[in-house]
């Protein structure tokens, strides 16, 4: 099922037919990372701050719906933004790391992957990664699972 087609389907049912949402798949293993989400592992994720402006897209926000899809584009469940902040790459704490689910959910993994990833999607974005870069910290509950 597409993530338009999830969202129809859950809009329907829930009366949300004219909210806004948007469709995303997390990067590095999306089809792992979606199905920590699943199994209710993965409560949080990371993004870079910087990037948000040079792309021009929104922040996140409480109480917004994301479609998440896996590595083919497929539509595997709905969630809804619970709490968002930003904070220096530096200052993330080992509470979010456990709630991101990945690995061995320590924040010694949390910051040895992130970094690397945050640097790949810096470089390729002309920029550079550094420990005091601004990351924008989400997280969510499950809503509607496709």
């Amino acid at each position: 099922m597409t993530g338009s087609e999830l969202w129809k389907e859950y809009a329907k049912k829930s009366g949300l037919e004219d909210c806004p949402h948007s469709e995303w798949a997390f990067g590095g293993d999306s089809d792992t990372l979606s199905s920590l989400v699943l199994e209710g592992k993965k409560t949080a994720t990371a993004s870079a701050y910087p990037l948000y402006g040079k792309e021009n897209e929104k922040l996140p926000e409480k109480g917004d719906y994301s479609v998440i899809l896996d590595g083919k584009g497929n539509g595997v469940c709905i969630i809804r933004t619970d709490k968002v902040s930003v904070v220096p790459f530096s200052d993330v704490g080992e509470d979010h790391a456990y709630k991101e689910g990945e690995g061995d959910r320590s924040l010694e993994y949390w910051r040895h992957v992130h970094k690397e990833f945050f640097t790949e999607c810096m470089e390729e974005a002309g920029e550079e990664f550094t420990p005091d870069m601004a990351v924008v910290l989400e997280e969510f509950s499950i809503v509607y699972r496709g």
